[in-house]
């Protein structure tokens, strides 16, 4: 969280005219959301993007960071959250992260993390208690996936201290069967993903590896000895950690052998992809203050071609703050591309992939880079919220320094979500006319997407640092047609990670890579919706399931506007 020239308390620069003041500017009205006398959305007409209220969802919960005088860097770098179905009853659950005991805080009262259950009406119950899931530690971010095959989804929770593997019983609890995994991991753990690297049909886990954190070490102190939360270089770096599923409940360390701990992270972000479509799964990891990496799996070793693929460093050669990550192919040429967030003058990368191992960054002639010059970005996915059939993007954001405020006229604590259009060949920023919450700031750090009341419209949770999360209905994705699908592996790993899905309907084609992980500390509903627009059909549906099978498997006849589930090997959908 590398933070630049203006935000430093000794060194800063005012600006003529403030973001903050922009914000303060919009506001509220009867008749609508305006900005001056401009209308910014119609009055009446409901949001793109509703915020649903804990009164009305019934998720009273808060995160809380335990916030101390002397700014330790973990209570500003969390917490993440996840959609899941636990229950395997369709409809998707919620799963927050919250921060906890720690070696430098203790809070007054227990803290712990809390698992919701869908109750497939808008609102949600909290059966954290009966299920198990309560945690421990100071929690960062959550990690979700069915790596014993046995058709529930298990979940992965890093920390701050010591991360836990809860497995999924099948009946609504869950085991903490971290020591008999062998998964613990101890030490300062940020994002996870579940995926397969070696094709044998198992998810395995990588574990991005942060800062050795030293509270003995004092930074960010301004003139008047007051603490700031503080650029992260003064902390030695970690390796990240690679685990083997080795089929029988247990996981082995293979960090070495394929190349993983050569490399010293500060790693925020990964995504799990396949840049270079030789059907082996790639990782892309955002790391602050230090070169991100990109590791191209080799067939069982990862070689990282950050630098010769232009996506370590920025256009001037400076390492940056990466944090949130995702990937897809957003302009659909059949090949995997990469969106990074960055600090706050520093401006996102979209890396548009040359089809050669190497990127180009095309944010600012996208649309993009400007409009987040001036932000702080976390939690973030590529999706098709309007069911179109083309890619957008959403932003959750914040600085980390909770004094910003103080000191610049540009850069506040609390930002706006963003969120861009996806229109021909650039990206449309329509955050102004897609709700009210765009109006507002937040702390926010995790952001998961997911459709908890399967109408078809990808709806948003996003978890807030020391706050409530939001939980975002999308009021426009089921005002199109889509079809929802949900994969099923069995030569493949259970999630199907890396599988692509092709469909055409009419005039329209479009693929899809089921990738593993992206936003930030974060896991997503596992099914994929499929956008058609305003078309009366899809003619036809193509899976080509990951290796070691690789099969592709063709599908005709298919509903609309419902979720349907697809075996692999069975050639049929129900």
């Amino acid at each position: 969280m590398a933070r630049q020239k203006h935000s430093h308390p000794l060194n800063w620069r005012p600006t003529a005219i403030s973001r903050r003041a922009f914000l303060q500017g919009a506001s509220l009205l009867a008749g609508g959301l305006t900005f001056g006398n401009l209308p910014l959305f119609a009055a009446g007409a409901p949001p793109t993007f509703e915020e649903i209220s804990p009164a009305a969802s019934g998720v009273q919960w808060v995160h809380t960071a335990g916030k101390s005088s002397e700014r330790f860097l973990p209570e500003t770098s969390g917490a993440g959250c996840a959609f899941l179905d636990y229950d395997n009853d369709g409809w998707m659950d919620l799963y927050l992260i919250n921060s906890g005991k720690c070696d430098f805080w203790t809070p007054p009262q227990p803290i712990r993390n809390a698992l919701y259950r869908n109750n497939r009406d808008g609102t949600f119950t909290d059966v954290t208690e009966k299920a198990g899931v309560a945690g421990y530690g100071y929690g960062m971010g959550v990690a979700v996936g069915d790596y014993d095959g046995d058709g529930f989804p298990d979940i992965y929770i890093t920390s701050y201290g010591r991360n836990i593997l809860y497995h999924n019983n099948g009946n609504g609890t869950f085991t903490d069967v971290t020591d008999k995994a062998g998964v613990a991991l101890p030490g300062w753990s940020s994002s996870a993903v579940w995926f397969d690297y070696d094709n044998d049909g198992r998810l395995d886990l990588f574990v991005c590896g942060f800062v050795e954190f030293n509270k003995t070490l004092s930074c960010g102190v301004d003139k008047d000895n007051v603490h700031h939360y503080c650029i992260p270089r003064i902390f030695k770096p970690l390796r990240s950690t690679l685990f083997h599923n080795n089929g029988d409940g247990t996981f082995t360390d293979v960090s070495k052998e394929t190349g993983i701990a050569e490399h010293l992270c500060k790693a925020w972000g990964v995504v799990a992809t396949d840049i270079n479509n030789d059907g082996r799964m790639d990782l892309f990891v955002s790391n602050d203050t230090v070169a991100n990496l990109l590791l191209v799996n080799r067939g069982g070793r990862f070689e990282d071609i950050g630098l010769s693929s232009d996506v370590a460093y920025s256009a001037d050669g400076r390492a940056r703050s990466g944090m949130g990550v995702d990937s897809a192919d957003y302009d659909e040429d059949g090949w995997m591309d990469i969106f990074l967030a960055n600090i706050d003058e520093e401006v996102f990368s979209l890396y548009h992939n040359n089809h050669d191992e190497t990127f180009e960054d095309v944010a600012t002639p996208a649309g993009i880079g400007m409009a987040t010059r001036w932000m702080s970005g976390w939690g973030l996915k590529f999706f098709d919220y309007d069911n179109d059939g083309d890619l957008d993007l959403i932003l959750s954001n914040g600085f980390p320094d909770d004094l910003v405020d103080e000191l610049s006229q540009q850069v506040t604590y609390k930002e706006p979500l963003l969120l861009f259009r996806h229109e021909g060949k650039t990206f449309k920023n329509v955050s102004a006319q897609s709700g009210p919450v765009f109006s507002k700031t937040f702390a926010a750090r995790g952001l998961a997407l997911g459709d908890f009341n399967n109408d078809g419209a990808v709806d948003v949770l996003i978890s807030n640092n020391d706050a409530p999360p939001i939980l975002l209905r999308n009021n426009v994705g089921s005002q199109n047609h889509w079809l929802g699908v949900r994969l099923i592996g069995k030569k493949c790993n259970a999630d199907a990670v890396g599988a692509r899905i092709t469909w055409q309907a009419g005039d329209l084609k479009r693929s899809r890579m089921k990738v593993g992980g992206g936003s930030f500390l974060s896991a997503h509903d596992p099914r994929v919706v499929l956008g058609i627009g305003k078309r009366a059909k899809i003619d036809w549906l193509e899976v080509k399931w990951p290796l070691p099978s690789g099969a592709v498997e063709r599908f005709t006849d298919l509903p609309l506007d419902r979720y349907i589930t697809i075996v692999e090997g069975t050639g049929k959908w129900k």
